[in-house]
């Protein structure tokens, strides 16, 4: 019986202790950790880095010393943030499964795992619920001047007049179109009934049967930035989508409507939000993620008076970052429990013979 070893890489987000317990609860049965530490323990240095491999891939990474220190035994990797490239995948010569507990994959070479025969796993959904709060916060916050009516009491003003005063809107009965439904956009269909909204949906990848038990209808894309008085985006980045939301579609938008990203910078033309909501074309934005983050102090953004910014805070609530482990240690489990993990990201290893003969013998 092959027994599992695991190396723990946390961070300042979800320290080790987290995946430790984790791993105890869930896998103890089948091994026990090799290492466990955090290969980035400074939140500032964290925040940097994270960006930049969502950017550019994980590749951009060396493999970290505490991999090439405790990794050569180690069969399974589990972590957050931590890149897992092929300079990694060389250093762990018998790793056999990676998991890390978010839904986003930027930090895994996937294509590279599979070569290599490597499960990976993610854990969809883990922060959908604070996302998808989020986001219609986002909404009431840059609509209603939330946050502009906060910062101005704080400053020793009484403000009562914005730039949307003509035109500041509830969410009854106004059009919502998100851009991307999946777990975390479908949540915000559903949070967005008890404001009795009209939801329409841009998602190629989603079925009608999705849509139709969600009780949101389908729109075309520019369909979509012409209807809605709120688009939301909940997409994931490719290189094919990268900067697909453009001037062409922002010149569609009504004058009244309201841009909210809680997703992917990349998937937006800065530049072009910027212009239109300088030049006033459209009401307003909020936004949660950026190209560069932290935010430069040069950024155009923060001469507007049309936008909410905050600091990529929409899918870090205590509730998601302490469970997410635990649903990730779990699923993984399943695995040698002999039952269907819900999380597997590359499937077609499982059928790879040299995965098969070393999942059976951590079975016993």
């Amino acid at each position: 019986m092959t027994k599992l070893k695991g190396l723990i890489l946390g961070d300042a987000m979800i320290p080790s202790e987290g995946f430790r317990k984790a791993f105890e609860k869930y896998l103890g049965a089948y091994g026990e950790t090799v290492f466990a530490g955090d290969w980035e323990p400074s939140w500032d240095q964290l925040q940097f880095r994270r960006l930049e491999v969502e950017k550019n891939g994980p590749e951009i990474e060396p493999a970290d010393p505490l991999v090439l220190e405790y990794g050569k035994d180690a069969n399974l990797l589990m972590g957050l943030f931590v890149p897992v490239s092929s300079k990694v995948m060389e250093a762990m010569p018998n790793l056999k499964v990676v998991g890390v507990s978010r839904a986003g994959l930027e930090n895994v070479n996937v294509e590279e795992a599979t070569k290599r025969g490597i499960l990976v796993f993610n854990v969809m959904g883990r922060n959908a619920h604070a996302v998808s709060d989020f986001t219609v916060g986002m909404m009431l916050a840059e609509a209603r001047n939330i946050a502009r009516a906060h910062y101005a009491i704080k400053n020793g003003e009484w403000r009562k007049t914005f730039a949307n005063s003509d035109h500041v809107p509830e969410l009854n009965g106004k059009t919502v179109g998100l851009f991307g439904f999946g777990y975390i956009g479908q949540l915000v269909a559903k949070k967005l009934t008890g404001f009795d909204s009209n939801v329409v949906v841009y998602d190629p990848y989603v079925d009608d049967d999705t849509l139709n038990e969600h009780n949101v209808k389908r729109a075309e894309l520019e369909e979509l930035f012409e209807i809605s008085d709120f688009i939301s985006v909940h997409a994931r980045l490719t290189e094919e989508n990268k900067g697909i939301i453009n001037a062409d579609l922002f010149s569609k938008m009504k004058p009244t409507a309201y841009f909210i990203n809680t997703g992917r910078a990349g998937l937006v033309d800065q530049a072009a939000l910027v212009q239109v909501l300088k030049d006033g074309k459209i009401m307003g934005a909020a936004l949660d993620v950026f190209t560069t983050e932290p935010i430069p102090a040069d950024s155009p953004y923060l001469e507007l008076d049309n936008v909410t910014l905050t600091t990529h805070i929409a899918g870090t609530t205590s509730d998601a970052l302490n469970n997410s482990p635990y649903l990730l240690a779990a699923d993984i489990a399943e695995l040698f429990n002999g039952k269907k993990p819900k999380f597997i990201i590359n499937p077609e290893v499982l059928d790879q013979p040299a995965f098969s003969e070393w999942l059976a013998s951590v079975r016993g």
